[in-house]
């Protein structure tokens, strides 16, 4: 299953390239910076569920601002160049986008796993190769357990919630909180309620809180 219909993916992957060639190349962005605030303006999720307006109704500059606007509230924004040449940050773009429709996974999971642009640009030769091999060294990077810390330790601390308030709000134990983010236990094999009444506690969906199945 593709994340979304595949007469998308052309004009996808040469968004999410161009736009960011345009925010390192003329904006001065970190890649790496600029693809989380890629996921945390709520772009990245239109995106990888296939939202017209993003995959296809914007080129990546339009996406690039739009990011720009959500993160740092402004409309103006640098001039957009046209190089001759495609750079490492198009071609990481193109085949992240390319990555994320053929196994339909999150962006945010692919940056915690280990796909980061910049791990990208300095550990894969993009337009000298196949897909198919960047799929393969994409899944690969992802069978590794990341060090990172879990979806549920990151929605936590990202609402500002300590270990024993989380619990109180959920109506759980703080015990069980640590080991879920500890990984000791698998939240996936958890039962719906619990799962739910974490994600409620902690304002958000339930499969926000789940590891992608290469991590498990």
């Amino acid at each position: 299953m593709r994340a979304y219909d595949e007469s998308y993916l052309h004009d996808a992957m040469d968004a999410l390239g161009e736009m960011l060639n345009y925010a390192v190349a003329d904006c001065g962005h970190d890649a790496d910076k600029f693809f989380e605030w890629f996921i945390v303006s709520g772009v990245a999720t239109g995106f990888e569920k296939g939202n017209p307006r993003f995959v296809a109704g914007m080129s990546g500059i339009e996406l690039a601002r739009e990011v720009r606007y959500r993160i740092l509230g402004k409309r103006s924004h640098p001039e957009a160049t046209q190089p001759l040449d495609r750079g490492p940050e198009y071609w990481a773009g193109w085949i992240i986008a390319y990555y994320q429709w053929y196994r339909a996974l999150r962006f945010e999971d692919m940056l915690r796993g280990g796909l980061a642009p910049s791990r990208v640009m300095a550990s894969y030769r993009y337009h000298e190769a196949d897909v198919s091999s960047f799929v393969a060294f994409a899944d690969e990077i992802l069978k590794r357990k990341p060090d990172a810390p879990t979806p549920l330790a990151m929605m936590r601390k990202r609402r500002g919630f300590t270990q024993a308030e989380l619990a109180d709000a959920a109506g759980a134990s703080t015990r069980m909180v640590q080991l879920y983010e500890q990984r000791r236990n698998d939240l996936a094999k958890a039962s719906a309620s619990t799962v739910m009444r974490l994600a409620r506690a902690l304002g958000c969906d339930a499969e926000d809180l789940l590891e992608p199945e290469a991590y498990r």
